[in-house]
């Protein structure tokens, strides 16, 4: 018998100018790192770093599900809404959890949409955070699908949307952890990856806002897989390019979902990343 090192707890913050309960989950000490999970999905993502007695020995990992996914319940009156995830709200969510957990200047790790919101949050709150690890991140992408078949009466949006990410899967990653990841996007609640897609492929605010960001501050670490179709390495590339003193990491044998897909292929990606960030002493420095 094994018991895992993670633990499981619940914040209620201020999000819209209503509360909302947030299920997180946490992992060792040191430097906290926010770990943000992809659209669909939830924290499992994050699961084998942080049972990673390695990487948790100096860092505390924490990563939340967003309300609406995994644990998070919707808010209430959610059967009377249609929930579309805005940049804004997405902001606002990350720095309530932030300062509801009493975090100080953390790392900011996210994938996919969480990428995308990390590179926002380096344009618009740089001073929140001590810097950001933006995996399969890049500007912008347009769907070059129909998000609404995530979301209608005579199909299952869970199992169309593991369909849709099935093939942003590397064929390296091993079987169980393509299954595990998979499961998790059949699980999504009713329209939530539609939700957040509509988020992902329809804000093209943050193109201007990339120049803006200061790397002298706040580093910045772009990390893709080379099997993502959904941000490919050239979109990365043209993102990093953007943003002065970026730095860019292309891992040859990965997907769209590192942590999840295949952790030990991500595992050495992650810790070059970890230690491209101000570390607490420096920090204080």
């Amino acid at each position: 018998m094994s018991i895992e090192p993670i633990t499981g707890r619940y914040v209620t913050v201020t999000v819209g100018g209503a509360p909302r309960r947030i299920y997180f989950e946490e992992a060792g000490q040191g430097r906290p790192v926010i770990c943000l999970h992809t659209a669909g999905a939830d924290t499992r993502q994050w699961r084998h770093l942080m049972n990673d007695a390695e990487i948790t020995a100096s860092n505390r990992l924490i990563a939340f599900d967003m309300p609406w996914h995994g644990k998070s319940l919707p808010p209430e009156g959610f059967e009377t809404q249609e929930y579309l995830l805005t940049t804004e709200a997405y902001i606002e969510t990350v720095l309530a959890v932030i300062d509801g957990l009493g975090l100080d200047r953390p790392v900011l790790s996210g994938c996919s949409m969480g990428g995308r919101i990390a590179l926002q949050l380096a344009a618009l709150h740089p001073d929140k955070f001590s810097g950001f690890i933006a995996i399969e991140a890049s500007d912008f992408q347009p769907a070059w699908y129909d998000i609404d078949w995530f979301h209608r009466p005579d199909a299952h949006g869970g199992e169309m949307g593991a369909a849709l990410v099935s093939a942003n899967i590397s064929p390296y990653a091993p079987n169980t952890e393509r299954w595990n990841t998979l499961w998790m996007f059949m699980q999504s609640g009713p329209g939530v990856f539609r939700g957040d897609l509509s988020f992902y492929t329809r804000d093209d605010s943050l193109i201007p806002r990339l120049p803006t960001i200061d790397t002298r501050a706040t580093p910045v670490h772009i990390i893709v897989g080379a099997y993502d179709l959904t941000c490919t390495p050239e979109d990365a590339e043209r993102t990093a390019k953007a943003i002065p003193g970026a730095t860019l990491a292309v891992m040859d044998e990965l997907g769209h979902f590192p942590m999840s897909e295949h952790p030990e292929g991500f595992r050495p990606f992650f810790l070059d990343a970890l230690e491209k960030m101000p570390s607490p002493t420096a920090k204080a420095a």
